[in-house]
């Protein structure tokens, strides 16, 4: 079920106007991030900025539009997507909605209050599998 905390006036103004800054920054500063991920229906890649926080062996994002978004229903379609963070490319897989207070828990305390008082109830969580180049080196 999606739920959309904002307004659509809002979602459009940011997909058409914020958006297009955000991505020229997000995915230098945390905890904004860069999601890329390919349409369901095009399979073209798209880039959307949003605010991404480390949860366990992943990241969190809350979805203040809700879990119908187009981004994030690619993302659960496709199982997985790369996200740009801190400079950094990190593939993340097993996309998991997350409601309620399971879902803030994954969110900083400071973020949690804002989230709160906006009623966003819908979270993504990810698991971080990209591979570590040091790991997988064999003593030689």
């Amino acid at each position: 079920m999606s739920h959309m905390v904002l307004p659509k006036a809002l979602a459009r103004f940011n997909r058409y106007v914020t958006n297009p800054l955000a991505r020229s920054f997000a995915w230098l500063v945390p905890p904004f991030a860069v999601v890329i991920h390919r349409g369901r229906v095009t399979s073209r890649e798209r880039r959307t900025p949003v605010m991404a926080f480390r949860a366990g062996e992943g990241m969190a994002i809350a979805l203040t539009y809700g879990s119908g978004a187009d981004w994030v229903r690619n993302v659960m379609s496709a199982g997985g997507c790369t996200m740009r963070r801190a400079g950094r490319l990190v593939r993340l897989a097993e996309p998991r909605l997350v409601t309620g207070v399971e879902g803030r828990k994954m969110m900083p305390l400071p973020v949690r209050t804002v989230l709160r008082a906006l009623n966003v109830t819908q979270f993504l969580q990810l698991r971080d599998v990209t591979r570590d180049p040091q790991r997988s080196r064999r003593p030689g």
